[in-house]
């Protein structure tokens, strides 16, 4: 078996036995069945490790080892381990073999892993074809995750080659891949602009597989504490299951994760009343079409008081709920919006106006294009700061910062990104509130109001590059050199056309 090093062999070992096993599945349902593969692998490897451990203590004591092991994160009964399963690779039901010991896992681990690893059919033969095919799928990932010996691997390399993992899956997954994870890079100045601190509890009510949870902790681990919470809630099935996961790898067990539409059933509640959040963060989808406004009146918690948004752009209604479960007079929340919600009018403009005459909106960071596989236009970040309402610590403050940062970016062929430098100039400039020429500008409200409560960046932001003065005597000069030339070739053509008898 293989053993790793650093993350990145871990990364690339790991990529490849998925890859290696690729059949003509699309990559949004492969990815599942990889993604459960390797979960199960590093159950079963931590699974053994911990059996090696007691077994050095109690001897041939297998009763008491067994006990032990019960106590344990978790607990993989008999016949359950990966090591197992690869012993009967060859067996013609491997499928529902797969099935079988999956379903004993959870029955022993309810409370941490139900509906995780079941949640796919290893024996599906409208999924995964007939049996032949399917069986040859299976065994070449059985045999190449096999080969991998994740025992000695702490939970943050674990957990962030999960996340690679997802990110190389969205690459080839197109427009579907926004259904279920943020484009790393963005992701990481999403959650430094959030500026998560020591005791939040942070939300994520449209988490898909639950990274920008997971780099909102870590900005608090980087200030050397653990002591945060993590919400979430995500409406697809598939895609809840892999944030479960993700949280598992990360060591985040306590993570508290709802399956559900938070815009007509948000779960994420106590005492029948929405919870309350020290900060909100999302990438919710851009535009949702039927997110359901019918419903959006009678709203048993009266998120819309501001208006409802358009049947067919959901991107208020998620702002709306945010700014909604921030908490009153301190919370934050942090989000990516198609530019669209900056200017467009109607009930978008007048939910635009109310949040502005709130003094709630802090800034808005334009980024550039093509930085997404859902989409090739450019996109924003919005922050909203609760602490600036009236009777917040800074109500004070009354001016909104814009950050035109369309041009940070590392151009690539099928999609563009954002280097460290790149991140740090946005982040640094949103910190100190700088006004840089031509990329940065605090604006007053008053200012914003003049201008009918339009965000759009470049109203405030002038972008304008003075062209090259052209020197017109230089060209002109340039132009008198050049007439006897061409007076000569004229010449010599007509005389070529002469010879040719060409009139």
């Amino acid at each position: 078996m293989t053993k790793f090093v650093n993350q990145d062999q871990l990364n690339k070992t790991l990529w490849s036995a998925a890859d290696s096993s690729r059949s003509s599945l699309s990559a949004d349902v492969y990815k599942n069945y990889v993604l459960i593969m390797l979960f199960y692998k590093y159950l079963s490897d931590l699974s053994k490790k911990q059996y090696e451990k007691y077994k050095e203590r109690f001897g041939d004591d297998e009763a008491r080892i067994q006990e032990k092991m019960k106590t344990d994160r978790f607990y993989l009964p008999p016949k359950t381990s990966f090591d197992y399963i690869y012993s009967i690779i060859e067996h013609d039901n491997i499928g529902e073999e797969i099935n079988k010991a999956l379903d004993k896992i959870e029955d022993h681990n309810k409370q941490k892993l139900e509906g995780i690893l079941t949640s796919l059919d290893f024996n599906s033969e409208n999924t995964l074809g007939k049996l032949e095919q399917r069986n040859r799928m299976i065994r070449n990932l059985v045999h190449d995750f096999y080969k991998i010996d994740l025992r000695d691997v702490d939970d943050d390399i674990i957990g962030n080659s999960y996340m690679y993992m997802i990110e190389k899956f969205g690459a080839d997954a197109g427009k579907k891949a926004g259904e279920f994870f943020t484009v790393r890079t963005v992701a990481r100045l999403l959650a430094k602009l959030a500026q998560p601190k020591d005791g939040d509890r942070i939300c994520d009510p449209a988490c898909g597989s639950g990274g920008l949870l997971i780099l909102a902790g870590e900005e608090i681990e980087k200030q050397g504490s653990k002591n945060y919470a993590l919400y979430g809630q995500e409406s697809t099935g598939s895609t809840y299951q892999l944030a479960r996961m993700n949280m598992f790898l990360h060591g985040k067990d306590s993570a508290r994760l709802e399956w559900g539409d938070t815009l007509n059933n948000p779960l994420l509640v106590e005492n029948d009343k929405l919870m309350k959040f020290d900060l909100t963060i999302a990438n919710p989808p851009f535009s949702l079409k039927k997110w359901g406004a019918e419903n959006a009146i009678g709203d048993k918690y009266n998120r819309f008081w501001r208006g409802i948004p358009p049947k067919d752009k959901g991107d208020f209604a998620f702002i709306t709920h945010m700014v909604e479960v921030a908490k009153p007079k301190q919370g934050r929340v942090a989000v990516i919006v198609p530019h669209g919600v900056l200017f467009r009018g109607g009930a978008e403009g007048k939910i635009r106006q109310a949040m502005i005459e709130e003094n709630i909106v802090d800034a808005v960071i334009g980024l550039s294009s093509g930085l997404f596989q859902t989409t090739g236009i450019p996109v924003a970040i919005l922050i909203l700061d609760r602490s600036r309402e009236k009777g917040g610590v800074n109500e004070n403050k009354k001016d909104v910062l814009f950050i035109e940062a369309s041009k940070e970016f590392v151009p690539g062929k099928a999609q563009n990104s954002l280097s460290e430098e790149n991140i740090e100039k946005i982040y640094s400039t949103y910190i100190n509130r700088k006004t840089i020429d031509k990329f940065s500008k605090s604006v007053d409200l008053n200012e914003i109001k003049e201008n009918d409560y339009n965000l759009n960046i470049t109203r405030y932001v002038d972008t304008f590059e003075e062209e090259e003065e052209i020197d017109i005597s230089a060209n002109l000069k340039e132009l008198e050199k050049l007439n006897p030339e061409l007076e000569k070739l004229e010449k010599e053509m007509k005389q070529y056309l002469k010879e040719l008898n060409i009139k």
